[in-house]
Order: C-alpha cells, then sequence, then structure tokens
C-alpha cells in the first residue's frame, strides 16, 4: 500500500503522521542505505545526473545515431526502387492479385511511368527520379519485401514510428535516447524536422508517452532558416545570459528541493531538464542550424530547397552529437498520390534524390557512415494498379495509385548495414511481399540491434509490465547485418 505525505517544509514541524512514519522507517532505512552504497546505487539527495548522459547498450553496436528520412503518405515501390516488367506487360489488364483488400477500389494494372536502370557493382535497380542514389549504390540495402497491418496513414505512421497502430506508445526516437541517452548535452537528443506544419497524428510521431519526457523528439519547423523562427524563445533579448544563468540557477535550486520529497517524478525532473537545455542551447543551435557555414562545394553537392537543407542539418547534428533525427518530407501527404503520381512522384524526388546521395558521401567522408545509420522510407507503399476515381479521393483522375500496406520498400545505408543488398521480394506485380517478408517490427528489432540493444530487453515498466518497442513481435533479420 502506497503512504503519501505532506512535503516537509523548513521552519515547520513535522505532523505526528510524518513523524511516526520516520520513526518506524528510520532503522530499516539506514540499513538499506548501506546495501545500497555497497552497491554502487546513488541516495536520492545526491548530486543530480542527467537521464541523457551517455549510456552503453546491451552490446557494442555498430551505429551511434539515427537519421530517419520520413517519406510521408507512401511512395510508391514499383515507381522508385523496386521495378516490375510485368506492369508493363499487363498494362490496362486486370491481375489475379487484386483481390487483395485495398483501402479503395483499383483498377488495371497501372506500369510505371519511370525507367529504372543498374547501378554499382551490386546491380541495385533504382528509378530515374532517384538516379542521385545510383552513385551511392553499393552503399545500399534496399528491403523490398516490407509489409504493415492496415492500408491506413495513421495507424500506420504510429506502427513505423511508435511500434503500435493504435494505443499510446513512446517513439523509436525516444526509445533510443532512453537507451543512449545523447553525445552532445547542449542539444536535444532528439530532433524532429517538418517543414509547414505537423503531420497526420501531429507530435504522436515523435511523443515519449509514458517514457519521461525528456526523451521526447524536439520539434523543428525547418522551412525557416532564421534561429528564432526555427527555434520559438531560443534568444532572451532582454536579459544577458549572466543573469539568465542566474535566473536558472534559482529556478533549479527551487525545482530540485520539490522533487526531493517526490521521487519517480518524471514531469518535474523533465521540466529541470528542460530548463538547463534550452539554456545552453542559445548558443550550439544557433551554430548547428547554420548551414551557411558550409562551403559552396558542399551546399552545392546537398542542392537547393528546403529538403537539401534540413538533410545538410541532420548531418551537422550528428556531426554534434545528436543521437535521432528524423526528417519529415513536407506536411500532409506529399507522397500520398492518389492521382498525377507520374508528375508529383518525380517532383517530390527531385527535393530529396541529390540530398541524401550527398548525405551518404558526405558522412562517409567524414567517417562518420558506419555509425551513422540511415532510413529513408514511409509508412507503406502504393497498389501496382490504378486507382479509380471516388469521390473526395483523385478528383475523378485515373493515373494514381491507393495505399498498399502489404508489400514496400525501404532502403537502409551506414550504420553496420550490409552494403549493395537488395533484400526480399514482392510478387511479379509487386502487389505484397512473398520472398524474405520484413514486418515493421523486423525493422526496428535490426535497427535497435545495430545499435546494441537486444529489442526483447530494451524495457520500461508501466502500468504493471515491461513495454518495447515492438511490443511482443519482431525478430532481428541477421542477412540485414553486415
Amino acid at each position: 500500500m502506497n503512504t503519501f505525505s505532506l512535503p516537509h517544509i523548513a521552519g515547520l514541524p513535522a505532523t505526528r503522521r510524518e513523524f511516526l512514519q520516520r520513526c518506524g522507517a528510520g532503522m530499516g532505512a539506514l540499513g538499506l542505505a548501506g546495501l545500497l552504497s555497497d552497491a554502487g546505487v546513488k541516495p536520492a539527495n545526491a548530486a543530480p545526473v542527467s537521464p541523457m548522459m551517455p549510456h552503453q547498450p546491451h552490446f557494442d553496436g555498430r551505429a551511434k545515431h539515427v537519421i530517419h528520412i520520413f517519406l510521408n503518405g507512401g511512395a510508391s515501390h514499383v515507381d522508385t526502387f523496386d521495378p516490375k516488367s510485368s506492369l508493363t506487360k499487363y498494362a490496362g489488364q486486370s491481375l489475379p492479385t487484386e483481390n487483395l483488400r485495398t483501402e479503395r477500389k483499383t483498377g488495371a494494372a497501372f506500369a510505371s511511368p519511370y525507367k529504372f536502370q543498374k547501378y554499382g557493382e551490386s546491380g541495385i535497380e533504382i528509378s530515374e527520379i532517384f538516379a542521385d542514389l545510383g552513385d551511392v549504390a553499393d552503399e545500399l540495402c534496399v528491403i523490398r519485401s516490407m509489409h504493415a497491418d492496415v492500408p491506413n496513414h495513421e495507424p500506420s505512421l504510429m506502427l513505423m514510428n511508435c511500434g503500435d497502430a493504435r494505443l499510446t506508445r513512446p517513439s523509436f526516437g525516444s526509445w533510443v535516447t532512453y537507451g543512449l541517452g545523447t553525445e552532445n548535452q547542449n542539444l536535444p537528443g532528439f530532433i524532429a524536422m517538418c517543414p509547414n506544419g505537423l503531420p497526420i497524428t501531429g507530435a504522436q510521431n515523435w511523443r515519449s508517452a509514458f517514457l519521461p519526457g525528456v526523451f521526447q523528439g524536439t520539434y523543428i519547423d525547418s522551412r525557416h532558416t532564421e534561429i528564432e523562427k526555427l527555434i520559438e524563445n531560443i534568444r532572451n533579448d532582454g536579459m544577458p545570459r549572466t543573469e539568465q544563468r542566474r535566473q536558472i540557477d534559482l529556478l533549479q535550486e527551487l525545482n530540485r528541493r520539490h522533487a526531493e520529497a517526490r521521487a519517480n517524478e518524471g514531469q518535474l525532473e523533465s521540466r529541470i531538464h528542460s530548463f538547463e537545455l534550452a539554456y545552453r542551447m542559445q548558443m550550439e543551435a544557433t551554430d548547428a542550424f547554420d548551414v551557411t557555414q558550409e562551403p559552396k562545394h558542399i551546399l552545392d553537392a546537398y542542392g537547393p530547397g528546403v529538403q537539401a537543407r534540413q538533410i545538410l542539418v541532420a548531418r551537422r547534428l550528428v556531426e554534434r552529437g545528436v543521437r535521432f533525427v528524423q526528417l519529415w518530407h513536407g506536411d500532409g501527404q506529399p507522397w500520398d498520390n492518389h492521382d498525377d503520381i507520374e508528375v508529383n512522384h518525380r517532383r517530390l524526388a527531385g527535393q530529396c534524390s541529390q540530398a541524401i546521395a550527398a548525405l551518404i558521401k558526405d558522412l562517409k567522408q567524414r567517417g562518420l557512415l558506419d555509425e551513422t545509420l540511415i532510413l529513408v522510407g514511409g509508412e507503406f507503399g502504393r497498389t501496382p494498379t490504378v486507382e479509380l476515381p471516388q469521390p473526395g479521393a483523385n478528383a475523378g483522375k485515373i493515373n494514381g495509385r491507393d495505399h498498399n500496406h502489404h508489400g514496400f520498400t525501404v532502403v537502409m545505408a551506414g550504420g553496420g548495414v550490409k552494403k549493395g543488398l537488395v533484400y526480399g521480394a514482392t510478387d511479379e506485380f509487386g502487389f505484397q511481399a512473398v520472398e524474405n517478408k520484413v514486418h515493421v517490427h523486423d525493422l526496428q528489432a535490426t535497427m535497435l540491434h545495430l545499435l546494441g540493444f537486444d529489442h526483447e530487453k530494451l524495457t520500461y515498466r508501466f502500468a504493471g509490465r515491461d513495454f518495447r518497442l515492438t511490443d511482443v513481435h519482431g525478430r532481428v533479420v541477421p542477412e540485414l547485418v553486415g
């Protein structure tokens, strides 16, 4: 049975109940303190240690950082990294696999409007709209046999980011920072950059849920270039830093005293950490997000535009020790092309293809690729069949694809993944994964393995049981590990 008492206030006598509680627990507490001291456990009133300090994983992992480039809305795998000649052969005809469940009614086979080409010694086939990645094909690990649970954005986003399609769960970035901490105490350990507002389900995509709040992702609207707009209240123009430091020290001391009487108060601990981080970020965040410091040849390599800039910023953040960076490709569902897929996918790929290739080259040149795990992909793929006109769905046009969770592709690089590999396959039309199938939980288990974690042991006790990112599912795919 839990007991609760009012916090002791200096200068006031303890209540009778508090007196009896302290006397009754006193001798036991003394004995416990000795045992804990022998075991190396710090007492509650010891100097606070930041929960974001670097931690050791279960075993030595190759990856130390993650950059997740999220193609929000579901890029078409058959138009990017999973070519299907049968779609050309059967174009305009009904397919025998069309009985698979789709979100809306689809029609005949829809051949990709793009050409594919083999690249590198590995011979990985890549669409013309991602031709820039041909230069780094031998660094890529292409998983063509991904599958999820449902063909809807909200649950699929939650599954990919948080490991559960329905219930409140911590995000992948939160689990990673909970397990590893971060290498730079002057910047957030987990940053989510999303230009032009929030995606579907909003901040749930980078939430910490029942993990302490310090592990939640810090949202950045990366359409802005001025640091004051990127990060609200990053500067205090009305007060010098020395005076700010005095105020912070006073506030933190009050918070720490308050916390001493309230063990395991996660929100209070998070607030203490947030105040301190906000103060320290004033200098380092300004430097990290300022890409004008980069030489011209680097800026030219990444290319123009918001997507290119935020991918370059991701490299600068990883370079400075940030643990997990998630980059959202726009707001809403930019890859959700139910119509005009030829025009829209070409435009969208053009915004990030050059920069992704530049990121891989840049990290490799700096000796950071092997310790930085890159993931490129969305929450699901798209149908190999054309979507039929539906009210409010595709503007009456017959030139797009519907959602498809039965089979899709993600691309990985760095962080200890096997290089120049194509793993798994969908059927001849690209409708469903049929060979070496990889569920989203398997992908998460494998990425945690690359970071040095046993996904079944990276847990957090909440509501009477141990939770983990992969829930009760998932397996490491050893073939993906280099």
